[in-house]
């Protein structure tokens, strides 16, 4: 399988339904997101400018989408990082395993989106960043 790097992380646009009292905006996992969802969950009550994240997958493909306020995602693929700002909900981040992402300078109030291609599997985690490192070096992600 070819090796994830931040040229693969990319914000994808939502589409966004108009209507008279709001928006809408949808991510179903067949058009919108980059594989079939599998597993969705959202943080929140994250105290303003902390972090969140700091892993990455072996598996998992994740999604991210600032449901309210901001934060940033920094990625990394063990030769480079690059920091996305997420800030509206109708713009999501497409994380592939392969690549450390950590979540920073959460806004008062926000709310973190994830959509994920794999349910919770402890062990698809690598939460060691020299674990990480070795890995990317490798090219192996298991």
């Amino acid at each position: 399988m070819k090796r994830a790097t931040i040229s693969d992380c990319a914000i994808i646009e939502l589409p966004k339904v108009h209507f008279k009292a709001g928006n809408m905006s949808i991510a179903d996992g067949v058009d919108e997101v980059p594989f079939r969802v599998s597993r969705a969950f959202w943080i929140y009550d994250i105290p303003a400018g902390e972090s969140r994240g700091a892993h990455a997958h072996h598996e998992c493909h994740q999604f991210m989408v600032a449901g309210s306020g901001s934060f940033e995602v920094e990625v990394d693929d063990g030769r480079e990082k690059k920091t996305f700002y997420l800030n509206r909900p109708f713009y999501g981040l497409h994380v592939p395993p392969g690549i450390w992402a950590h979540e920073l300078n959460f806004s008062a109030g926000a709310i973190c989106i994830v959509l994920t291609s794999h349910p919770y599997e402890g062990e698809d985690y690598i939460t060691d960043y020299d674990e990480f490192r070795r890995l990317s070096e490798s090219g192996d992600r298991h």
